[in-house]
């Protein structure tokens, strides 16, 4: 059988930035019909290779072409034109506009030179239809939590009917009821012939979605083949360009009985009546569906929304914080999820953003000790491994580096409680064995963690004990030694007994 022609390809593309290369001699071809993954390690070139796929970087040599034919220079007019529509991984959608105008922006019904709202309301229904949107059209975007936030930014690229359709980390901030909509949803978009390519680092997403691979690394394509055949640590192999280790690593007990933090009757936002306690030398996962109040248990303990207990005590404090600062004076350091809005100043230096805490701490008149802040800078990079001069703007960072800024910013205060949301959200698979190295190594030297992970997997091997929550509540704590994917599982969607401990 003849093999369909591409909608979208690119041919021997290469980029630079400052002289350094990004992309060498790389090609792709997006086929009607067929799911194809892009993978690699972060900073390997995958970012870069989607805008200029979609028009947003042009390419310094080699062609884009759409449909066969090439397009001497691609804009996003031209991508738009084309039929190319791109969900990226981080969202590019206005907080103070509702669901419907953050779906139709850019492409607005007009009738009679003003906006057509009535058939804008009309076509942005019929899309969230598609993914599972049933808030009130009116919603403002700020008002969604971080997954249907994702679900309007897929429904804004649905909007536009695209004939390509490119998806990075599409289901990193997703329920399993969401990423289920998405599967559907992908299956028709193929079965009408669709070009889909699929960037993730859960390879067990690709291994069921996706017919074809390209792999790059370091810029460059190190393979480009059907997937039938190939496992999930050949790809692994292909990525890291070795046989991979065990991704999690060895668990050894280092949990205490003495807790550090501990709450009775404690409620904030969506979480209820919790009875908790976070043990010096442990990781504590906190487990469930998205969104049923585990992101509010996090943000309670650290002071950062309004929270209530019974009882509560913080590393001797008989109070819970009443505010960050005095959560960050009692040792606790909150990491949030999305980490570009809430965990980093991405217009600033990595420097900057390693010394954030401490800029906190110091007057604003005091005079600043530089070398040592930048003997702490050069520290913690080289402790995290984090890439890059550190001169250069955050942004510039892969995600996975920026993930380990977000981390490392805490360890000059020495903090005694890390809670951390979904840390290892679209970071690849080396990044994540290094990030569970890291809080292991923290809690084996008396601290605690709290690990809040939509990634049940990650649960099971990183953490002593995790706490499952349903509609708010702590529904079931499991020991390590208990510890599965199905008990997980069936805590969190109410099914059969399971047990109930602080």
């Amino acid at each position: 059988m003849t093999e369909a022609a591409p909608l979208l390809a690119a041919r021997g593309v290469s980029k630079s930035f400052f002289g350094n290369p990004v992309l060498r001699d790389v090609s792709i071809a997006l086929l009607p019909g067929r799911v194809h993954a892009l993978l690699g390690e972060n900073g390997a070139g995958k970012s870069t290779l989607i805008n200029i796929l979609s028009g947003a970087l042009p390419a310094d040599d080699g062609a884009v072409e759409i449909d066969g034919r090439p397009v001497a220079r691609m804009t996003p007019s031209e991508a738009r034109q084309g039929g190319i529509a791109v969900v990226q991984q981080e969202l590019s959608l206005t907080a103070s506009l509702s669901i419907a105008e953050n779906i139709g922006l850019g492409a607005y019904p007009r009738r009679f030179g003003m906006v057509d709202y009535r058939a804008l309301a009309a076509r942005a229904r019929s899309v969230c239809a598609l993914v599972g949107l049933d808030e009130p059209l009116s919603t403002p975007v700020g008002a969604l939590p971080l997954g249907r936030r994702q679900m309007v930014e897929i429904a804004k690229a649905l909007y536009r009917e695209p004939r390509v359709l490119i998806l990075d980390e599409p289901t990193s901030s997703l329920s399993a009821t969401e990423t289920a909509i998405l599967t559907k949803l992908l299956e028709r978009l193929r079965a009408q012939g669709v070009a889909i390519l699929y960037i993730s680092h859960r390879l067990n997403e690709v291994m069921a979605l996706c017919e074809h691979v390209t792999v790059l690394k370091d810029g460059r394509v190190t393979a480009d083949q059907p997937l039938a055949g190939t496992d999930a640590a050949g790809l692994v192999r292909l990525m890291v360009g070795r046989d991979p280790g065990d991704l999690f690593p060895r668990w050894q007990p280092s949990a205490s009985t003495n807790p550090v933090v501990s709450v009775k009757d404690f409620s904030a936002g969506l979480a209820r009546d919790i009875d908790l306690e976070i043990r010096t030398g442990e990781v504590l996962g906190i487990g469930g569906l998205v969104g049923q109040g585990q992101e509010d248990l996090l943000l309670g303990l650290y002071g950062a929304i309004p929270a209530v207990a019974a009882a509560a005590k913080v590393n001797g404090t008989s109070a819970l914080p009443a505010g960050v600062p005095q959560a960050n004076a009692l040792g606790l350091a909150y990491v949030p999820a999305d980490r570009k809005r809430e965990g980093l100043h991405l217009i600033h230096s990595i420097a900057t953003n390693l010394m954030l805490p401490d800029l906190a701490r110091v007057p604003a008149l005091r005079i600043r000790r530089r070398s040592a802040e930048r003997a702490t800078v050069r520290d913690l990079a080289s402790r995290f491994a984090i890439k890059g001069d550190p001169a250069r703007q955050a942004q510039a960072l892969s995600g996975g580096n920026q993930q380990k800024v977000a981390l490392a910013k805490w360890m000059p205060h020495d903090p005694l409680v890390l809670l951390l949301n979904d840390p290892t959200r679209g970071v690849d698979v080396e990044t994540k064995r290094e990030i569970y190295i890291m809080l292991r190594k923290f809690a084996a030297a008396g601290k605690a963690v709290v690990l809040l992970s939509s990634d049940t997997p990650e649960l099971v091997h990183v953490c002593d004990r995790v706490a499952v929550m349903r509609e708010g509540r702590l529904v079931a704590m499991l020991s390590h030694d208990e510890l599965s994917e199905e008990r997980i599982v069936a805590a969190a969607v109410g099914a059969g007994r399971q047990k109930q401990a602080a």
